[in-house]
């Protein structure tokens, strides 16, 4: 809900509110950010300016207390005595960058705001979003500033966006342009940052909020693996469940820059928006420029209730409403097992044994048109490739949906290699600075997506296959970063970056808004474009293109504290792993992959009969419990001792808990897996997951096992427990590890990268 009453203004959530009010001298000056109040008099939490500062500037020399460096405001101007980092640096039509916006006027209006060419959340039918647009002017030139807030109640989310109109005579130049900035007391702040590279994204990051200023931001061209958009802030003495943290992140999916300063007046600034290293803008008489929308939130909760109410945005107001709250299927995809080697009778052989194993969706990976027999050559061409499918690939995706599969293919419509024929008869379609020879990342080059042709020739060509195919699924890749930022197509190539995500949005849009039945899964080298723009679009995103599960517990854990499992595919493959050589049990790596979009990429051949029917296993369970795994509450619990993880998921009176661990050490204490949420009184059963010991990995240790003599497998411990919630929440002392002694069926065999999954229901009368 939004109130205005005497120009301060009011926003409420469910459990949030966000007030700021106009000062008498026009400004917007924050007020408050935090738990859930009953709108009234401000004055009591409202900055006070009592005493002026000998170094500050006057913004009125009759109100000589009054300093915009002092006062904390909802968006800052430039030059006129405010000394912390502006959101706005603009060269004025008269050529200074000096702007002193003010308030002019306000309107309040029921939904979201639209937006023709950037990503946008959307409402939920009868939640009561709504949205507030001031309208701030310079006090001297013809220019506004329109700021929108919506709020989204049921999700305690507010985002913000600002839209500047130019109604001056001349151009003007944009060098920055933030989508929110508000200033806060500082609480003891620690900052959580999302940094990586590729194959080890989002590793989670803590500082504290110290004098000075913290940037987080991506040059690559996308959101990037390097650092994330999204951030949290959390105040001293908070945990994962209690005390206030913040959430940040940024409809956007290129070049993003977050600036956190704290300040000698001991509060902290928060800005989010586009990044300003490069970028330059010119906004012509008559025209405006809009940024990208950032998303807020608040809980008192700790950042479990930061993290929650992001997943609830997600899954309400960011996914495509075809898939909200719709169950993912479970997938196969054929990389890892053939690479660029395969046929259709290779691939159908995968698909029926897939078939067999309780996949639901059989996805063709690189290498199906052209040319594509390596990753030098066929980016940019469309024709299949005959000798792969002598059929043609519409009989072949047919001949897969005879088994009862779904379909899905491959795409990396962003590139091009030099040896194709698009690159033959377009090389002007191809991102390169004239003179310069450009840099080449996985043998590919950029396509110009700031060029109105290109984009025509992207959406002609994926929407002609996914139209004469019959396909259910794409996954979009885009494998390399962005350099040589030049178009012919532009006047100021200072926009390239800008105009470029402006063109993806155009093609995306374009092909899936008129096929909402294609499940869109989004890519970047991994994890590169994870960001709430892309899932605008299609609701999951491949996280990493490590699929080693003892790497995903970290990667997957630091998306959760953004993004919901529902958003994050996740594959089990063949173990040594790919990419770190590392053995991990068939067990564990089901196990970590069900805390996300379930899917395999794996020879389906080496299986072994039991891992066969471990797997059948894994997609039986997953089935059952699918929807609480993909949209269940999602709980983090610190780790009680290092190198060990427990995620929990709960929706009403059910729960999973999962207890992983990187390492074991001799001698290994007690272990225990707190439950939380549940009804207190109600009485529940918490039973662990049946799951296979592969005893190939013991070899000489199986003389000591006597259980295990002429078997492949034997079961690990089952455990059993009874109790209320409020005795589950205080933690479960779960069965000993193996400590030397020989295996019981009471004996938890995990050692090192062991994991178990535990099935919290109400008990039966």
């Amino acid at each position: 809900m939004i109130e205005e009453r005497q120009h301060v203004f009011y926003i409420t959530t469910a459990h949030t509110s966000y007030w700021f009010r106009v000062t008498t001298h026009g400004q917007l000056e924050h007020l408050y950010y935090g738990p859930r109040l009953t709108p009234q008099d401000p004055t009591a939490v409202a900055f006070k300016h009592t005493s002026g500062l000998g170094s500050t500037v006057a913004y009125d020399e009759q109100d000589w207390t009054y300093s915009l460096d002092t006062l904390p405001q909802e968006y800052a101007g430039f030059g006129r005595g405010d000394f912390r980092d502006s959101p706005l640096i603009l060269k004025m039509a008269d050529g200074s960058y000096v702007s002193d916006f003010v308030y002019q006027e306000h309107h309040i209006y029921s939904g979201v705001a639209p937006s023709k060419i950037l990503p946008q959340a959307t409402d939920q039918p009868d939640t009561g979003s709504q949205t507030l647009y001031v309208t701030l002017r310079d006090k001297l030139q013809a220019i506004t500033l329109e700021l929108a807030y919506t709020v989204l109640p049921d999700s305690d989310v507010i985002t913000r966006r600002v839209v500047l109109h130019n109604n001056t005579a001349k151009p003007l130049v944009i060098d920055r342009i933030m989508s929110a900035q508000w200033d806060m007391p500082n609480r003891g702040y620690a900052l959580h940052s999302f940094a990586g590279a590729w194959a080890s994204e989002m590793q989670h990051h803590v500082q504290p909020v110290t004098d000075g200023t913290i940037v987080l931001n991506s040059l690559t061209g996308g959101s990037s693996n390097k650092q994330n958009p999204g951030f949290l802030l959390s105040a001293a003495e908070a945990t994962e469940d209690t005390g206030w943290a913040y959430g940040v992140n940024l409809l956007y999916s290129g070049n993003h820059e977050s600036r956190i300063q704290h300040t000698n007046q001991n509060f902290v600034r928060l800005m989010t928006g586009i990044n300003s290293q490069g970028f330059h803008w010119s906004v012509a008489p008559g025209e405006a420029f809009e940024t990208p929308s950032a998303a807020l939130t608040f809980s008192d909760r700790g950042l479990n209730g930061v993290s929650q109410h992001f997943h609830k945005f997600i899954n309400d107001n960011v996914v495509p409403p075809a898939f909200q709250h719709q169950d993912r299927p479970i997938v196969y995809n054929n990389w890892e097992a053939t690479y660029f080697n395969f046929n259709e009778d290779k691939l159908f052989a995968l698909a029926q044994q897939a078939k067999d194993l309780g996949v639901e969706l059989f996805v063709i990976d690189d290498g199906w048109f052209g040319t594509r027999d390596d990753d030098t050559q066929g980016l940019g061409d469309y024709t299949v490739n005959a000798r792969k499918f002598p059929h043609g690939l519409p009989a072949f995706v047919q001949r897969v949906h005879g088994l009862g599969l779904k379909v899905g293919l491959w795409f990396e419509p962003e590139m091009v290699n030099e040896n194709s024929d698009l690159y033959r008869a377009h090389p002007e379609w191809a991102v390169h600075v004239p003179g310069r020879a450009p840099v080449l990342g996985r043998h590919q080059l950029v396509l110009d997506l700031t060029q109105p042709a290109v984009q025509d020739y992207i959406v002609q060509q994926v929407s002609h296959v996914i139209d004469t195919t019959g396909i259910d699924y794409v996954k979009w890749d885009m494998n390399r970063h962005i350099t040589d930022m030049y178009s012919p197509a532009l006047a100021d190539n200072a926009e390239f970056n800008h105009r470029y995500i402006l063109g993806l949005y155009a093609v995306l849009r374009r092909i899936f808004r008129p096929r909402p039945q294609v499940l869109l899964e989004t890519c970047s080298s991994g994890g590169n474009r994870f960001d709430l723009g892309m899932l605008t679009f299609g609701p999951q995103i491949w996280s990493s293109d490590d699929t080693d599960p003892i790497e995903r517990l970290t990667i997957q854990q630091g998306l959760s504290y953004l993004y919901p499992q529902s958003a994050i595919s996740a594959h089990v493959s063949a173990s040594p792993n790919q990419q770190t050589l590392r053995v991990v049990p068939l067990s564990t790596r089901g196990n970590v992959a069900s805390f996300g979009v379930l899917g395999y990429e794996m020879d389906l051949n080496e299986l072994t009969p039991e891992e066969r029917d471990e797997i059948r296993e894994q997609t039986a369970f997953y089935k059952q419990h699918r929807h609480l795994l993909q949209f269940g509450t999602f709980t983090r619990h610190p780790a009680a001792q290092p190198q060990q993880f427990r995620w929990q998921v709960q929706a009403g009176d059910t729960a999973i808990a999962g207890f992983f661990q990187q390492h074991i050490s001799a001698a290994h204490g007690y272990d225990c897996l707190p439950v939380t949420g549940l009804a207190p009184e109600t009485m529940y059963t918490m039973a662990s997951k049946p799951q296979r010991i592969m005893l190939s990995q013991y070899a000489g240790l199986l003389d000591h096992l006597p259980a295990a003599q002429g078997r492949t497998s034997i079961p690990d411990a089952q455990e059993h427990y009874t109790g209320t919630g409020a005795l589950l929440a205080t933690g479960v002392m779960l069965n000993n590890q193996f400590m030397l002694s020989g295996y019981s069926d009471q004996v938890r065999m995990l050692g090192d990268y062991g994991s178990t999954l535990y099935v919290i229901q109400p008990e039966q009368e």
